[in-house]
C-alpha cells in the first residue's frame, strides 16, 4: 500500500494543481501571457518546418518541449524502406536494437539501458506507446510500422505521463489519421533478394459527422543465409496486415476514435550463423577450443568467418506472430478550455517459434541434436483517463489515471536425441508457465508559468504492480540423469504486490523567441519482476526488486537565421540502481540466461540534433550521441563465475559514439517534375553485445553508407525512387552470442551486404 505521507502529497498536488488552474481562470491568462511557442510557424518554405509532437499528451511544437526528443518521418522511413523500430535505430543515435531469432528475443534500449528478458514477469525499460496504448510486452512492438505518421523517441525516464514502466525512455508511435477530404494511395517496392513490399490506403469523410480510414499491406523477403542442409534461403519474412480507424464527431465538444490493427508474420531468422568454433573468455582472453564443432562445420561445408552467412540446420528455425487489438479514444470538451480523454484497449499477441537449438545437423557424442518448440499467448486490457487544462494560465495541467491488465500464458519444448555409450538416447522438458500484471496508477503533470518567458514543471506518477507467475516443468532429466540444457521437473508459483513513484522537476526558460533552456531532474521506476523462463528452478522463484533510475538532463533547442539552421542539444546523466538485466551461466552444458538484478549502472552523455537549410531544395541533417553506459557495480549472482566481476565495463548494446548524417536536395527539373537526391551515413563506434564482457561478442566500429535518387510529379502526387543501400558494401552483425551449446555466432542484418531497389507511390 502506499504510505500515507505520500499519498497524501501526491493527492494535495494534484488537487492543488486542478484547484489553481480552475479558480485563476480568466485572471491568470492576463497575468500571465501564453508561454512563447518555439517553432518556424510563419517561416518561408525554406525554413525548417514546424514539428508538432504529443509527448506531454497534448499538441505542442518539438521546440517548446523541455525533454530530448527525436523524432522520425513516417514517409521518410517508407522512401527508405525503415519498416520496424530496428530499422529505426539507425536514424536515431540515441536508440539501438536486440535482434533475435524471435520477436519474443527481440528489445530496444535508449541511452543504452533496456531489458534483455523472454520473461513474461519483466516489463520492458523502454515502454512502447502506439497511439496511447501502451504495449506491455517487447514482442508487441517489434513487429511492422504499418501507417506510420511519425516517431518520438522520448529520451530519459518518462514515467510520470506514460503507462506503465518507462525508466530508460519512451518510443511514441503516432498513425495517420483519416483525411478531411477523398484520397486513395498506393505503395509499391522491389529489392534485391526478391524482396517486395505493396501498401494500400483508402481515407476520407464517410458521412458529414463520420470520417474513415483503411490499409493493408504485404511483404516479402527470400533472406540472405543460405541453409547448406537444405538448400533453402533463410532470413527472411512474410508479413502481412492492415490498420483501419473512424473517426465519429458527434458534436463540436465530443470525437471519438475507433481503431484497430492486425498482422501476420512469418520469419525464418535462424538461431545464429557460426563464426568461430572456439570461445573467448573474460577477462584473460583464454580460448576454449572446441574440435567436435569445427569438424562438423567443416564436414558441412561451412567456414565459420566474421562475414559468415551460410548454416547447416536440420530444422529451419522459424516465428509465427498474430499482433492485433482494437481501442476507443474519446475526446471530450468539457467546457472552460478543459479537454477530458479516455483511452480504452485490447490487445492481443500469440507467438509460435520452431527454433534449431543446438545449430547444427551433426548428431554424434560430443553434438546432441536439440529442438525447442514454443508458444505465448498473451492479451491485455487497458483504460486511461486524464484531463487537460487550458494553455496559457498561471497553471496549466495534465492529470489522471491509468489501468493495465496482462496476462500471458507459454508452453515451452525441448527435445533433445543424444548418442551415449553408441545409442541414441531421447529426452524432452516441457514447461507450462506464465504470468500475471495488474498496473495501476494516478499521475498529474502542470507548468507553473511564473512570466511568458519563465517556468517551471513539475510531475509525479504513483504506481502500484499486482504481479504473479506460475511454472510446472515436466522432464526426463534427473540429479543422476542429466539433460543438455534441461532442468529436472519443477513447479512453483508465486505473487506480490509493490508499488513505486516515478517523478520530474524543472526550470524552463525562452532566452530568445527561438531559443530555449531547460533543465530538469527526473525519477524512474520499473517494477519488480520475476524471472519465469524455460528452464526456472527453486534458485529463480526470489522477486527482482524494482529497478529506479535518476537522471539530470540540461538542454537547448535554439533555431537562428530566419529558421534556417534548428540546433537542439541536450547533456544527461542517468544512475540505475537494481538494474534489471541477463546474466549468463551453463546448465548441463548448454547456455543460459537469467534475469538478475545487477547492482548499479550509469548512462551520460551529449546528444545533438542539427537541422539547417542553408539554400532553397537543401536539408542537412546531423544526428550524434557520445554515451558513456557502463557498470558501477555488478553483484555476482550465487553460483556465477569469478570472471562476473564486470565493474566499469561498457554496457551491452550501448556504442560510445554513434552518428546519423543525411543530405536531401530536391531539384526542379521541368515546371512539372522535380528530382530529389538523398544520401545519407550511419556511424557507430564498437559495441559489446554481451554483459558477460566476452571479447568475441564485440562488433567492431563500422559505417553504412546509403543514397537514392527520385523523380517526382510537382503537386507530389506521384514518385519514384531508385535507392542503394550500403553502397560501400560493409559486413557487420546486428548481434553477436555465444553458441547455445559451442562456439560464436552472429546475426546478420538485412544490409549486411550492398542491394538496390526501387520504391514507387501514387496518390489518387
Amino acid at each position: 500500500m502506499i504510505p500515507n505521507a505520500r499519498r497524501a502529497w501526491l493527492i494535495a498536488t494534484t488537487a492543488l494543481a486542478a484547484t489553481l488552474s480552475l479558480t485563476a481562470g480568466a485572471e491568470a491568462q492576463t497575468t500571465a501571457p501564453a508561454p512563447t511557442t518555439l517553432s518556424a510557424a510563419g517561416a518561408g518554405q525554406d525554413g525548417v518546418r514546424e514539428v508538432v509532437v504529443t509527448a506531454r499528451h497534448r499538441d505542442e511544437a518539438l521546440q517548446s518541449v523541455p525533454i530530448s526528443i527525436a523524432v522520425v518521418n513516417g514517409a521518410a522511413a517508407l522512401a527508405k524502406n525503415l519498416n520496424d523500430l530496428g530499422d529505426i535505430s539507425s536514424q536515431v543515435p540515441s536508440v539501438d536494437f536486440r535482434t533475435g531469432a524471435s520477436n519474443k528475443d527481440r528489445t530496444i534500449f535508449v541511452r543504452g539501458a533496456g531489458t534483455i528478458s523472454t520473461s513474461p514477469g519483466v516489463e520492458p525499460s523502454v515502454s512502447t506507446v502506439v497511439d496511447g496504448v501502451v504495449m506491455a510486452r517487447p514482442g508487441q512492438a517489434t513487429v511492422d510500422l504499418i501507417d506510420l505518421d511519425h516517431i518520438e523517441v522520448l529520451r530519459g525516464p518518462q514515467g510520470t505521463l506514460f503507462g506503465k514502466n518507462a525508466s530508460a525512455g519512451v518510443i511514441n508511435i503516432v498513425t495517420k489519421s483519416p483525411s478531411a477530404t477523398p484520397t486513395a494511395s498506393i505503395d509499391a517496392a522491389y529489392y534485391e533478394g526478391d524482396e517486395y513490399r505493396v501498401g494500400a490506403t483508402l481515407s476520407g469523410p464517410i458521412t458529414d459527422d463520420l470520417k474513415g480510414y483503411l490499409s493493408a499491406f504485404t511483404g516479402h523477403y527470400d533472406g540472405n543465409v543460405k541453409n547448406i542442409y537444405n538448400g533453402e534461403t533463410v532470413n527472411g519474412y512474410e508479413h502481412t496486415g492492415g490498420r483501419g480507424k473512424l473517426v465519429y464527431t458527434p458534436s463540436s465538444r465530443l470525437t471519438l476514435t475507433f481503431a484497430g490493427d492486425y498482422t501476420h508474420s512469418v520469419d525464418t531468422v535462424p538461431t545464429g550463423v557460426f563464426i568461430s568454433a572456439n570461445q573467448v573468455a573474460y577477462p584473460n582472453n583464454a580460448v576454449s577450443t572446441n574440435a567436435p564443432l569445427a569438424a562438423a562445420l567443416q564436414s558441412q561445408g561451412i567456414d565459420p568467418t566474421s562475414d559468415n552467412r551460410t548454416i547447416s540446420d536440420n530444422v529451419n528455425s522459424s516465428v509465427h506472430d498474430k499482433n492485433g487489438g482494437v481501442s476507443m479514444q474519446a475526446d471530450w470538451d468539457v467546457g472552460g478550455g478543459y479537454t477530458l480523454t479516455s483511452i480504452t484497449a485490447y490487445r492481443l499477441w500469440e507467438n509460435r517459434q520452431y527454433q534449431d537449438y543446438d545449430q547444427t545437423s551433426v548428431l554424434n557424442a560430443s553434438l546432441p541434436q536439440v529442438m525447442d518448440l514454443g508458444r505465448v499467448d498473451f492479451h491485455q486490457t487497458s483504460e486511461e483517463l486524464r484531463i487537460a487544462s487550458p494553455k496559457g494560465r498561471f497553471i496549466d495541467f495534465v492529470a489522471g489515471v491509468f489501468y493495465l491488465s496482462a496476462d500471458d500464458r507459454e508452453r515451452y519444448e525441448r527435445d533433445v536425441t543424444r548418442v551415449i555409450s553408441g545409442a541414441t538416447v531421447n529426452d524432452f522438458g516441457v514447461n507450462y508457465y506464465g504470468a500475471s500484471d495488474d498496473n495501476y496508477a494516478v499521475f498529474g503533470e502542470a507548468n507553473v508559468n511564473f512570466t511568458s518567458r519563465f517556468r517551471l514543471v513539475a510531475g509525479a506518477r504513483e504506481i502500484w504492480d499486482d504481479l504473479s507467475y506460475y511454472t510446472n516443468r515436466v522432464s526426463t532429466a534427473t540429479a543422476t540423469h542429466t539433460v543438455t540444457g534441461v532442468q529436472p521437473s519443477f513447479q512453483d508459483d508465486g505473487s506480490s504486490t509493490r508499488n513505486g513513484v516515478a517523478g520530474r522537476v524543472g526550470l524552463q526558460y525562452d532566452i530568445a523567441p527561438s531559443v530555449m533552456a531547460y533543465a530538469t531532474y527526473s525519477h524512474g521506476y520499473k517494477g519488480p519482476a520475476y524471472n519465469v523462463f524455460f528452464n526456472m528452478a527453486l534458485s529463480n522463484t526470489g522477486l527482482l526488486s524494482p529497478e529506479t533510475s535518476n537522471a539530470y538532463e540540461v538542454g537547448l533547442k535554439s533555431q537562428f537565421f530566419d529558421h534556417r539552421l534548428q540546433v537542439d542539444l541536450a547533456g544527461f546523466i542517468t544512475d540505475f540502481d537494481n538494474y534489471q538485466a541477463n546474466s549468463t551461466q551453463v546448465i548441463a552444458g548448454a547456455l543460459v540466461t537469467n534475469l538478475v538484478n545487477a547492482g548499479s549502472v550509469t548512462s551520460r552523455g551529449l546528444e545533438a540534433d542539427i537541422v539547417a537549410k542553408p539554400i532553397h531544395g537543401l536539408t542537412l541533417n546531423f544526428n550524434g550521441a557520445f554515451d558513456d553506459a557502463h557498470v558501477v557495480n555488478f553483484p555476482c549472482p550465487p553460483g556465477a563465475a569469478i570472471t562476473c566481476n564486470i565493474n566499469g565495463q561498457q554496457l551491452p548494446f550501448a556504442p560510445k559514439w554513434k552518428t546519423h548524417v543525411e543530405g536531401d536536395y530536391r531539384l526542379p527539373i521541368t515546371e512539372k517534375f522535380d528530382l530529389d537526391f538523398d544520401t545519407d551515413y550511419n556511424w557507430q563506434s564498437k559495441t559489446q553485445y554481451q554483459l558477460s564482457e566476452t571479447p568475441d561478442t564485440i562488433q567492431p566500429a563500422y559505417g553504412i553508407w546509403n543514397a537514392s535518387v527520385g523523380l517526382i510529379d510537382g503537386p507530389d502526387r506521384w514518385n519514384v525512387r531508385l535507392l542503394v543501400k550500403n553502397i560501400a558494401d560493409q559486413h557487420y552483425s546486428s548481434y553477436l552470442s555465444h553458441g547455445d551449446l559451442a562456439g560464436v555466432v552472429r546475426w546478420v542484418p538485412r544490409d549486411d551486404d550492398r542491394y538496390v531497389g526501387v520504391n514507387a507511390h501514387k496518390d489518387f
